[in-house]
């Protein structure tokens, strides 16, 4: 654990505390997406559709999903800063170097989503609240799906953590992850594609971020699994 009490500005580029500087991405990917979404339109953006996506209908139920990505994320990062650091840090270089790459990408190639209903095919509290949420939420810059991108990032920052390698989180933290990802095909907020686009995309995060805490975890588990042979041929020559 940091022990915050101590922090002052000038401790910033400490050892203790320089994991904070990496907080400060957060407000200009804020500014950029913002620029790219409300400031910078384009007179055309390329549609993303599949076939699949006119199979996959409209549920608002996955809702609940859907929202619970910002606690999912919010969530694992104060974990991460309060608790377990290394795992904090692993997972603000996928963010920084994946969101980065997202942007580029909207940059390169603008596209969009023509998914949404125009009619609702149930009237509820939950379709209500979608109804205006398409108004605050564009249907611009969505593949790859930055949903999809930060649920495996909280996902793969979970599988390297202090406390939730076990099966048990392991599969919690898994399920979240891909009901997150499922929920925003079915709320028409994705096309298909905007998952499967976000892959490659993880892939790249995953060996630039993760791949030292990869090897440590081996290396830490190796050197186990060697201690506990040592101790089995000690109890059978004693």
């Amino acid at each position: 654990m940091v022990n915050y009490k101590d922090f002052r500005l000038q401790k910033l580029n400490t050892d203790e505390f320089n994991h904070l500087k990496y907080l400060f991405y957060w407000p200009l990917y804020g500014l950029f997406f913002i620029g790219l979404e409300r400031l910078w339109l384009r007179e055309s953006y390329f549609p993303i559709h599949c076939f699949l996506d006119d199979y996959i209908p409209f549920c608002e139920y996955f809702l609940f999903p859907y929202l619970f990505w910002f606690v999912f994320l919010i969530g694992f990062m104060i974990y991460g800063l309060l608790w377990d650091v290394k795992a904090y840090t692993c997972m603000m270089k996928f963010i920084m170097l994946t969101y980065t790459a997202t942007i580029i990408i909207y940059i390169l190639f603008p596209n969009c989503q023509e998914l949404r209903p125009q009619v609702f095919p149930r009237e509820n509290s939950l379709t209500d609240f979608m109804r205006h949420y398409y108004v605050f939420d564009t249907n611009t810059n969505v593949c790859p799906s930055i949903h999809v991108i930060g649920s495996v990032a909280v996902l793969l920052s979970a599988w390297h953590s202090q406390h939730f390698r076990t099966p048990f989180w392991r599969v919690i933290f898994t399920v979240a992850a891909i009901l997150i990802s499922l929920s925003t095909v079915f709320l028409k907020q994705h096309s298909v594609l905007d998952i499967l686009a976000a892959v490659p995309v993880c892939v790249v995060g995953y060996l630039f971020s993760f791949r030292e805490a990869s090897r440590s975890i081996l290396h830490t588990r190796s050197k186990v699994c060697h201690s506990q042979d040592l101790t089995e041929e000690t109890k059978i020559g004693f």
